[in-house]
Order: structure tokens, then sequence, then C-alpha cells
């Protein structure tokens, strides 16, 4: 696996190296071992999937303490955009965010630390999205900020008309009403 730091060095781009032939391919998709070579000691302790049609977009998600996670994402089917935004406090970086393209054809991953909140964007006809995260979901710790935050001004790439949301992500705050728990 590549490990390729992000202009936030703590958000980590993975890329698998793929063994094809004419049977279809083969990578893994996790180790242990290197990752902890990498980016440090982390115990994920569930795994989940989305499954999102186009236009759908699921974010910006964090955890408050102490249910706070560690997220390692990638895109098993489709195309997303993938969203990173530092909400830790004093960090040299708060309140930018990077965007990755995540797809089954460039099996890329990312590594999202506890402290950054998250969200991706469906760009194909539909995605299949899996987290493994390591901590408990614990809906009553949910936090976020809205999606088209005018500070944060991220570009998903799709026509905002497009955009599908939950109604609770419609109702998040906003990066200045945030008040983070979080502390570089």
């Amino acid at each position: 696996m590549i490990f390729k730091k992000t202009e936030i060095p703590e958000v980590v781009v993975i890329e698998p190296k793929v063994f094809g032939d004419q049977r279809g391919y083969f990578f893994e998709s996790f180790n242990q071992k290197e990752f902890e070579e990498h980016i440090g000691q982390i115990h994920f302790v569930q795994d989940n999937e989305s499954k999102s049609t186009f236009g759908v977009l699921r974010g910006l998600h964090f955890q408050k303490p102490p249910f706070a996670q560690a997220k390692l994402v990638r895109c098993i089917q489709g195309k997303v955009l993938d969203v990173v935004v530092d909400v830790r406090k004093d960090s040299p970086s708060y309140g930018k965010h990077i965007t990755v393209e995540l797809s089954d054809e460039n099996k890329k991953q990312l590594f999202i630390p506890r402290g950054f909140a998250h969200g991706f964007v469906t760009l194909s006809k539909e995605a299949i999205f899996a987290y493994k995260v390591d901590n408990w979901y614990a809906p009553e710790y949910d936090s976020g900020i809205i999606w088209n935050d005018a500070t944060l001004n991220i570009d998903w790439e799709i026509n905002l008309e497009e955009v599908i949301l939950s109604p609770k992500d419609q109702q998040l705050s906003t990066f200045k009403a945030l008040e983070t728990p979080f502390i570089y």
C-alpha cells in the first residue's frame, strides 16, 4: 500500500497495490501492520456501509468525545467526492478542507482522524461506501456542519439543485456557530 499525506498531514490517502489479470483483480484493503507503520496504532471496532444514489450528500458529520471516531473510508462501487474539514481549535489547518475522489476504479481509501468533520456526495448513478471506525456509534453525540456553509465554501462538484439531503443534514450548524469539542 502507498500512504500519501494530504495538505492536512493527519488526513492520509491510501492506495492499494492492485493485482489484475483476465480473471479480475485482487488487493489488500487493510493491513494492520502497514497501517500502524504509516499512521499509528488504531483499533477499529465497527464496519459500516451505505448505498446512495446520484446527488445524495451525507455530511458533514463527526461525533463528540467520548465517542469521537477516526474513520477509514472507501467507495466499493461507483464514485464519490469525499470531503474532510479540520474542526480542531488552534490547529494550523482549522477550518480548512480537502476533497478526494474515491471510486471503485481508483480503489483509494482515506484515513480521517478524530477531530475532523466528514462527508461525501455521490457522483455516479449510485455508490456503495464503506467505513471502518474506531469507536461505537452514539447518536446523542452526533454533530456536524451544514454542507453548504459559506465560510467553508466547499465545491461539491455537482449542481447544487441536485443535492439530496436527509432532514438531519438540512439542520446542521454553520461553521461559525460550531462549538467544537476538539483542541489541537
